[in-house]
């Protein structure tokens, strides 16, 4: 129950109106701006022949550009960039739990952080939020793709009577990606509390390896093939335009 908190920081009154800020928002934020930071630091000083970190990351767009134009064709242009930036949210996020308050003592005052550093993805809305977006990318990319006229003659492929079992994947689909995200996420989490509470010197740190590191990569890995899929399906491949 005390992982399932979400604590509120401070909160802020406007025009009559308190708007709380969460542990949940203010680590989302500060992995944006972890981002939008990393992202202007390494496309700086960009080289005609690229070498060193620069190669490295245009052999990641190159993968991700290829993958995306196997899958969707033409909508690569379109639906590489969104995947790829909600591979290194989910990413980024998973990890933040690896990061622990740091204290320190100044003339004899201490100081530490005024909060435990959590995953977002731990928060069942952050999870639900991204679900809602790649759903909602689905039925546009299908509306769009297909028009209106042939996305309701998908829904009731292959006989008229599947129209509600048609719909009701849709919510499953939501459903599916958001609690297992939350779930592992949260799973983790737990139990590498529980882990620092029995055992707080040594095993933590190798435990750490998993639940944080190779657990954070492989479910922003799934979360992000399944949207892959979802939206391969509604979209019919057509050449490069």
């Amino acid at each position: 129950m005390e992982a399932l908190e979400i604590k509120t920081i401070f909160t802020l009154t406007l025009f009559g109106l308190k708007i709380p800020f969460t542990e949940t928002v203010i680590i989302s934020w500060a992995v944006m701006l972890f981002l939008i930071i990393a992202a202007l630091l390494l496309t700086r000083n960009l080289k005609e022949v690229p070498s060193g970190l620069q190669a490295i990351l245009e052999m990641a767009v190159d993968f991700l550009n290829n993958l995306t134009k196997k899958q969707f064709g033409s909508w690569a242009k379109f639906l590489g960039p969104y995947l790829g930036t909600l591979f290194l949210f989910l990413l980024v996020s998973n990890l933040a739990g690896v990061l622990t308050p740091i204290g320190f003592k100044v003339f004899g005052f201490e100081f530490t952080a005024p909060f435990e550093i959590t995953p977002p993805t731990k928060d069942i809305s952050v999870t639900v939020a991204f679900a809602c977006i790649s759903i909602f990318l689905v039925l546009l990319c299908g509306l769009v793709s297909r028009g209106p006229l042939g996305w309701l003659k998908q829904l009731l492929h292959p006989l008229a009577f599947m129209l509600p079992f048609n719909l009701m994947d849709y919510a499953t689909r939501l459903l599916s990606l958001s609690l297992r995200l939350f779930g592992n996420i949260l799973g983790g989490y737990v139990l590498m509390s529980m882990i620092q509470k029995l055992m707080p010197i040594g095993l933590p740190t190798i435990l750490s390896l998993y639940f944080d590191f190779f657990d954070g990569l492989i479910q922003a890995a799934i979360f992000v093939f399944l949207t892959g899929i979802y939206i391969s399906e509604a979209v019919p491949k057509t050449e490069e335009l």
